[in-house]
């Protein structure tokens, strides 16, 4: 019988995190992958693909660099992890197959980036669901309470993203992040803590702090995707709980 899997929501911050494994929230989602059984797959939801709802089915997806303007060495960055046609029809018929299989797509840097601190090997296959950001936060949680059942069958389910992500405010200086950037996420952490789905949902409720934290909801929405997976006795951990850049959060979450 198959142990059911935990959810996993990753905050990862710029693609150069991954050539720096030292880095403390890279070393603390190494350690978690000792805490629960090996998957036998990943179904990874990123905030780098939000073309509409569509799903990996390459044998094989090659590793996407999709970033410029950085050092040589991390596009010799490879996650040569398999893909898994049989789990993106699984996929596809949880979701009363509104999604498109994309059988050319890759894995984005928020899949491998997070994936490569977690089980550096690539030995567990990998598909990838794409977010279709015309829909609204609430569409998002409901289509995700679909994807229950796969954790009963021994797959992880990753969303990566940010609870704040402002590119367009990033400071080195400001270590300790904005006092907007704090307040929105300590909203979300006492909402999540709360179980209240709701706040979180429609986190809009929280004004200019919000406005400031998400100008855009690609890198919010992966966090719905792991909270839908909730049950009445699961257990929340909030770890990684930290600002870098001023503007960015990588708070982490696990469903377990």
């Amino acid at each position: 019988m198959n142990r059911k899997m935990p959810a996993l929501f990753l905050g990862h911050g710029s693609p150069m995190a991954v050539l720096q494994p030292e880095l403390s929230f890279n070393r603390n989602i190494r350690a978690l992958a000792d805490t629960f059984p090996k998957p036998k797959t990943i179904v990874c939801i990123s905030a780098h693909w939000y073309d509409g709802l569509q799903i990996t089915g390459a044998t094989q997806p090659e590793t996407i660099y999709d970033f410029y303007g950085f050092p040589d060495e991390l596009y010799q960055v490879d996650y040569p992890a398999a893909g898994s046609p049989e789990l993106a029809q699984t996929l596809q018929q949880l979701l009363g197959n509104q999604a498109v299989i994309n059988s050319t797509r890759g894995l984005d840097h928020g899949a491998w980036a997070v994936l490569k601190m977690l089980y550096p090997d690539a030995n567990i296959p990998v598909v990838q669901l794409g977010l279709d950001v015309r829909q609204s936060p609430q569409w998002h949680f409901d289509l995700a309470r679909s994807l229950k059942p796969l954790r009963e069958q021994g797959v992880l389910i990753v969303g990566s993203g940010n609870v704040v992500h402002n590119l367009r405010r990033m400071s080195p200086a400001l270590v300790e992040g904005y006092d907007w950037a704090n307040a929105f996420r300590e909203h979300i952490n006492q909402a999540i803590v709360a179980r209240d789905d709701d706040a979180v949902i429609h986190y809009l409720q929280f004004g200019e702090a919000a406005r400031l934290s998400v100008p855009t909801n690609e890198h919010f929405l992966p966090l719905l995707y792991v909270l839908a997976q909730r049950e009445e006795d699961s257990r929340v951990e909030i770890f990684n709980d930290e600002m870098d850049l001023g503007s960015i959060s990588m708070t982490s979450v696990i469903i377990s």
